[in-house]
C-alpha cells in the first residue's frame, strides 16, 4: 500500500514507519526537516499547520492511507479535511486513551465505549473534539476515518514515569542513582498500562487499509497492567539502583504545589487504567502485546547509558521535586505534632 505519515519521527511513528517498511508498503513521511531516518522511508518537506505550503509539496498524489500523528486541535481537523477529503481511502487519526473518562463509573475495564470526558485536561478535551468533528464527517459526507487511542507509550528515548520530565526523562533516574527522593504520585498502586512502542506499532499497521475499520475506534495497548509502585521498583532495577528511596505523594498534593501537573497526573495517571483490547484483536487478529516494562525498560536504560549526552537532566523540574518532598515532609511533621 502507499502510505503517508504526517509526522513519523516521534516516538510512536518511528516504529510504526519501520514496520510499515518491513512490510513492504511505500511510506513517505511528512514533515518540516523531510527527513526519514527509517530505511525505505521517502520524505516530503512540509509544515503540516500551514496548508498552502503542504499542497503545493503535495501536488496531486494521493495515497491509500494517510496517519496524521500531529494534529492537535478542532481547527487543525478542518485543515486536514479539507487536505485529504480527496486524497485517501483510510485517514486514521491517533487520538489518546487520556480521552477517557476517569475515574470510570460501573466497571474498571476501559473499552472503545467508555465515554469520553476528561474536565482537567485541555490536551484530551481537544483530542475528543476531533474525534467528534471527524466522525460527524464520516457520517455526512463518507470521510473514510479510523480513530486510534494510545495509551502512554514509549521507546528506547523516554522513561515513562507519571512524576517525571517528558522532554527529558532520565532526570528521573539521575534522581535514582544519586539516592535522591524519587515521588510515585499517590499510594502507588494504581493499575497502569505502559505500551512499548513496537507492539502499538503491530496493531496500527494491522490497521492500514483495512476498510471494516472506517468509522471505528481503537485503543492499542499492553494487556499487562502493573502499580506505579512496581513501574518504578522495575525502572530503579534496570538502572541498578537496589535500594532506591520513593516517596508517595498525594496527587492533589502535587497539582496544588506544581499546577503545570494537573492535565497528565488529575486528568490522567493518577487514575488505575486497564484496557479491554478485544476490539483490536478482532480487527487485527494477529495483534499480541509481547514487550514486558521490566524488558522495555531495560533496553531504555540501556540506550541512555550508551551515550552521555543522552542523560539530560531537567535541572528545573528537579529542584521543584526537591522543594516538593522538602514541603512534604514539614507538613507531615507538622500533622504528627498536632496529633501526636
Amino acid at each position: 500500500m502507499n502510505v503517508l505519515f504526517i509526522g513519523g519521527t516521534g516516538i510512536i511513528s518511528t516504529a510504526c514507519t519501520e514496520l510499515a517498511v518491513e512490510r513492504g508498503h511505500r511510506v513517505t513521511l511528512l514533515n518540516r526537516s523531510g527527513h526519514a531516518e527509517i530505511a525505505g522511508a521517502e520524505a516530503i518537506a512540509a509544515d503540516i499547520n500551514q496548508p498552502a505550503q503542504v499542497a503545493a509539496a503535495l501536488g496531486n498524489r494521493t495515497w491509500d492511507v494517510v496517519v496524521d500523528f500531529l494534529t492537535f486541535t478542532p481547527a487543525q481537523i478542518e485543515e486536514r479535511i479539507a487536505l485529504f477529503a480527496k486524497r485517501t481511502g483510510q485517514f486514521v487519526f491517533i487520538s489518546s486513551a487520556s480521552a477517557y473518562q476517569k475515574p470510570l463509573r460501573g466497571h474498571y475495564l476501559i473499552t472503545e465505549s467508555t465515554p469520553l470526558a476528561n474536565p482537567q485536561w485541555d490536551y484530551s478535551r481537544n483530542k475528543i473534539a476531533c474525534e467528534d468533528r471527524l466522525l460527524a464527517e464520516h457520517r455526512e459526507n463518507e470521510f473514510p476515518v479510523t480513530i486510534v487511542r494510545p495509551s502512554l507509550t514509549y521507546g528506547n528515548t523516554v522513561i515513562p514515569l507519571a512524576a517525571n520530565s517528558w522532554q527529558k526523562s532520565y532526570t528521573v533516574v539521575d534522581r535514582m542513582r544519586r539516592g535522591a527522593p524519587v515521588i510515585i504520585p499517590g499510594d502507588g498502586l494504581s493499575l497502569w498500562t505502559i505500551t512499548h512502542n513496537t507492539d502499538f506499532a503491530k496493531g496500527l499497521v494491522g490497521l492500514l487499509g483495512h476498510h471494516g475499520a472506517l468509522g471505528h475506534a481503537f485503543h492499542i495497548t499492553s494487556d499487562e497492567a502493573t502499580t506505579w509502585d512496581e513501574l518504578y521498583a522495575a525502572t530503579a532495577e534496570a538502572a541498578g539502583v537496589s535500594e532506591p528511596k520513593f516517596v508517595h505523594i498525594a496527587s492533589d498534593f502535587i497539582c496544588a504545589c506544581l499546577p503545570e501537573k494537573i492535565g497528565s497526573l488529575l486528568g490522567d495517571k493518577s487514575h488505575s487504567a486497564v484496557f479491554d483490547n478485544t476490539k483490536i484483536k478482532r480487527f487485527v487478529p494477529d495483534y499480541v502485546a509481547t514487550t514486558r516494562f521490566r524488558d522495555g525498560i531495560a533496553r531504555t536504560l540501556a540506550w541512555f547509558d550508551a551515550d552521555p549526552a543522552r542523560r539530560q537532566v531537567d535541572h528545573e523540574l528537579d529542584a521543584k521535586y526537591d522543594r516538593l518532598i522538602e514541603a512534604y515532609q514539614r507538613g507531615l511533621d507538622a500533622a504528627r505534632l498536632a496529633l501526636g
